[in-house]
């Protein structure tokens, strides 16, 4: 790469413009786990048998010309933070060298897709042409290619590793790290800290369910088994104290809300 031109997006990179994008998106990626955190409770108390899922939040905000107004807002802070992601991709992790460098730097390129495929997500529900059925069908339509399975397998074992990487993040306190050092004192800082332990252990497990669903649709090779975290949790309501079960898990996805709130505040890039 041109020494210009990587001195030129590192400079954007580490920019306050940047920053101030980066709180938004993170401000907005918060509300719409808090979103989905309440629908789960919704679905817990037996109000409501909607998703359990980004594409549940997106289809509940979308009601009336007011939530899509809000919608577009969230998907542009969605496609902000691909901005963000994708600059890290490219130019960022400069502390780090060898592996770390571009292991940091593969992750953050698989963020930005995860951001870009919400983003999507959200725009597909604005203009009302989102798909009910789309991960079961994707899934489908890959088991049947030749080496399908081995394919579909490999991208739940990529999503039941990115669980692990997530939970571990939690136990390690290297979550920590994307919080100023202001934002770790005191009285709101230990509590700041909680709501991302809590937070990215809870998006972890949900990250390693997924991912274990992912392979035993592969391993049988039916797709209807590919349902991901939604069903899961439409499961679980039948389960024994499967409603107190769903209710922690919202509030697992709330602290990870709450800590993008957090971030957004004290924000360490």
């Amino acid at each position: 790469m041109d020494q210009s031109v990587e001195e030129a997006g590192r400079k954007a990179e580490r920019s306050d413009t940047v920053d101030n994008l980066v709180r938004y998106g993170l401000v907005v990626y918060g509300f719409l786990h808090l979103v989905v955190a309440w629908l789960a409770v919704e679905l817990a108390i037996g109000h409501s048998s909607g998703k359990v899922s980004s594409q549940g939040a997106f289809q509940q905000l979308a009601q009336g010309t007011i939530g899509k107004v809000v919608l577009v807002a969230v998907a542009a802070g969605l496609f902000l933070m691909v901005v963000w992601q994708g600059l890290e991709a490219v130019f960022g992790h400069a502390d780090r060298d060898g592996w770390g460098l571009w292991l940091r730097r593969f992750r953050s390129g698989a963020t930005a897709v995860i951001y870009a495929f919400l983003g999507v997500q959200a725009v597909k529900t604005v203009f009302g042409s989102s798909s009910s059925g789309g991960a079961k069908s994707t899934t489908a339509k890959v088991l049947d290619l030749t080496g399908g399975q081995v394919l579909v397998t490999i991208v739940g074992l990529i999503v039941f590793g990115v669980g692990i990487g997530m939970c571990w993040h939690s136990l390690s306190g290297g979550y920590a790290e994307n919080l100023s050092a202001e934002g770790r004192r005191g009285e709101a800082g230990r509590a700041y800290l909680l709501t991302g332990r809590i937070g990215y252990f809870s998006k972890g497990i949900g990250g390693c369910l997924v991912g274990a669903i992912i392979c035993y649709a592969a391993v049988t090779h039916d797709p209807q088994k590919s349902g991901g975290l939604d069903q899961a949790v439409h499961d679980l309501v039948h389960w024994p104290a499967g409603g107190p079960i769903l209710i922690a898990i919202a509030a697992g996805i709330a602290c990870y809300g709450l800590f993008c709130f957090a971030r957004s505040r004290h924000l360490h890039r």
